[in-house]
């Protein structure tokens, strides 16, 4: 399995630029990038188009993100996974626990669950 992920727009440009740094052929992109919604898109639409392009949103929504996602689940609908950072998230921890996660998960480990990471 292959995991992509899809970064949150208020996650600053140094995440991306870590994994990529740690993990040169990680898919890694982030809302505003070409071919992925744009800065201002509203949570409903970016998890149809994880559903739709297979990848795992990381983000820092904690607060609406499980609503909108226990409605696309009463859809019948699915996502790949939403990885939530932790409100005391240290930047090289996440990093580390995304490489994992993208080396070692299961086929649909994430699917329709929202973890929080680091995952301790």
């Amino acid at each position: 399995m292959v995991v992509k992920y899809l970064l949150d727009e208020n996650l600053p440009p140094l995440y991306r630029e870590q994994l990529l740094e740690w993990q040169p052929d990680l898919v890694v992109v982030a809302i505003g990038d070409n071919n992925v919604p744009p800065k201002g898109t509203k949570d409903p639409e970016i998890l149809r188009w994880i559903e739709d392009k297979g990848f795992i949103l990381v983000t820092n929504n904690r607060s609406s993100m499980p609503i909108h996602l226990a409605e696309l689940l009463a859809e019948g609908r699915h996502v790949p996974g939403i990885l939530v950072l932790r409100p005391s998230a240290k930047i090289g921890r996440v990093i580390e626990d995304l490489i994992a996660i993208a080396g070692a998960s299961l086929e649909d480990e994430y699917r329709d669950q929202i973890a929080y990471i680091p995952l301790i």
